[in-house]
């Protein structure tokens, strides 16, 4: 799609674009065990047919990626978008407001999950899936507010650079309106942005080459001549990695051969270790979104190591961790969001997103550490109620937030 296309307010009548189930569904099904195979025998039946319907086709894509088959994911959703690019999810009873969301194909994690933000809304959502340096034309379909929902990545770079104009000139409000700061949200940009900002840390983090780590590796340079002030260990990942992917912890420069020995990737983030360690020894990690600016918690994960990720942090095991994140949860507002409270303005005020979330810790000298931040990071409600009883009315709240903020702008 051209920008130009994307930058013009279409008035002539604009058909309906074919439904689409939405991710969420499908998830809370794969999360809980279910049998999709119901759902995905409906679906062959109707993107098969004659003609095939698109938005089951889009769907099928999302159950393969749910499923682990990735490559197959992607490749229906090519065929998909090649047919149509807009996409429509209605919720509740529909009656509300109509949102135009622009996203990127790709992924599960190439756009802002909206369909876990928007659990329990009455409205309409349209996906509006867009590409930089495209020539076809896409009707703009009639909204009241839209969203740029293209996350940060480099796949994501070309595209989000190509909105500029477009989300400066759109003719209707539009959250997190501002592509250049969906692109500060990289790994390698954000620290810059948020240095020298009240009561915040986020170590430094480079992008480097296989090439260049081969050199360090082969040299065994101090640290310090790459990232002035910091020395081993360090932590590397693939770019574009997520989930812990990749991401290893290495105390010595002879343990680089070893690492690009497991990862044939070209290009890597190098960032130093930050000791993160609670007096107890036990690393917290904490997921928080901020909505308009305030912050609301999705979850904290307790672990004994330092690369903590709530699926692996064994909370489903470990009734203590259980009642420690909901105490967590229960006294957050009075508790550690308002400990951090300036921290948390200065991250907005740093980025100035309407929307994002961040993975974070307290470190050591009592400031908000910051791992990532990102407008595509999941944020969700699939937890069994069982164990986690007091997740729900937080998750809740947190969507809550998010509807109102989108009333109040679409007014």
């Amino acid at each position: 799609m051209s920008v130009s296309a994307l930058s013009r307010e279409h008035s002539a009548p604009v058909s309906e674009p074919p439904a689409t189930g939405g991710l969420a569904g499908f998830a809370r099904t794969v999360f809980a065990g279910g049998d999709l195979q119901p759902a995905w025998d409906a679906l062959m039946a109707r993107a098969t047919a004659s003609p095939p319907d698109v938005g089951a086709m889009l769907d099928l894509s999302t159950i393969l990626q749910l499923a682990g088959q990735r490559e197959q994911g992607l490749a229906l959703q090519t065929d998909a978008l090649a047919r149509e690019r807009r996409y429509r999810r209605i919720f509740g009873t529909g009656h509300g407001p109509h949102v135009l969301a622009l996203v990127a194909a790709g992924d599960l994690m190439s756009s802002t999950p909206l369909d876990f933000l928007l659990s329990g809304w009455n409205g309409v959502l349209d996906l509006m899936f867009v590409a930089a340096g495209e020539r076809a034309t896409i009707a703009i379909p009639e909204h009241d507010i839209a969203i740029l929902a293209v996350g940060e990545s480099d796949a994501n770079a070309s595209l989000l650079d190509a909105l500029t104009g477009a989300a400066a000139r759109w003719p209707k409000p539009m959250l997190n309106a501002v592509p250049s700061a969906i692109r500060s949200l990289g790994r390698d940009r954000a620290p810059a942005r948020l240095e020298a900002r009240a009561g915040l840390a986020m170590p430094p983090t480079l992008r480097i080459s296989r090439s260049q780590l081969s050199a360090l590796a082969l040299s065994g340079a101090p640290l310090g001549g790459i990232l002035p002030g910091h020395g081993f260990p360090i932590i590397l990942r693939p770019v574009d990695s997520h989930a812990g992917a990749g991401l290893e912890k290495l105390d010595d420069s002879s343990l680089i051969a070893g690492y690009l020995e497991r990862h044939d990737d070209e290009v890597f983030y190098l960032s130093p270790f930050i000791d993160y360690a609670g007096p107890d020894g036990r690393f917290r990690k904490l997921r928080v979104a901020l909505i308009d600016g305030a912050p609301f918690i999705a979850h904290m994960a307790i672990s004994d190591h330092w690369m903590v990720h709530y699926l692996n942090a064994g909370m489903a095991e470990d009734i203590a961790k259980r009642a420690e994140e909901a105490q967590m949860m229960a006294t957050f507002e009075q508790g550690f969001a308002a400990r951090h409270a300036d921290a948390f303005r200065a991250l907005h005020a740093g980025f100035g997103l309407d929307y994002f979330a961040v993975d974070c810790a307290e470190d050591r000298q009592g400031r908000l550490l910051i791992f990532e931040a990102d407008t595509a990071m999941i944020v969700h409600d699939m937890d069994p109620t069982d164990l986690y009883p007091y997740k729900a009315p937080v998750m809740k709240k947190l969507f809550a937030a998010f509807q109102a903020m989108i009333a109040a702008r679409a007014r």
